[in-house]
């Protein structure tokens, strides 16, 4: 028996919200821990390429700024 056979004489309403109600009260608490994993790495990669990208900033500019001034002795 193949799944479309066995979906085909169910209501409506079991297939469109009994079976989805279901699935998240049994998955649920692994489909938040999965996003939360998700988000908290999004997160942390974001917060990675934002101090880097001020490391880098900062490091330009006072390299930048001592090489001109260098210039002047």
């Amino acid at each position: 028996m193949d799944a479309k056979g066995f979906f085909e004489g169910l209501p409506w309403w079991v297939k469109w919200v009994v079976i989805p109600v279901v699935a998240l009260a049994l998955f649920g608490g692994l489909i938040a821990s999965v996003i939360g994993f998700l988000v908290g790495v999004l997160f942390k990669v974001l917060l990675f390429v934002l101090i880097v990208g001020a490391v880098i900033f900062l490091v330009r500019k006072f390299t930048s700024a001592s090489s001109s001034s260098r210039g002047d002795w």
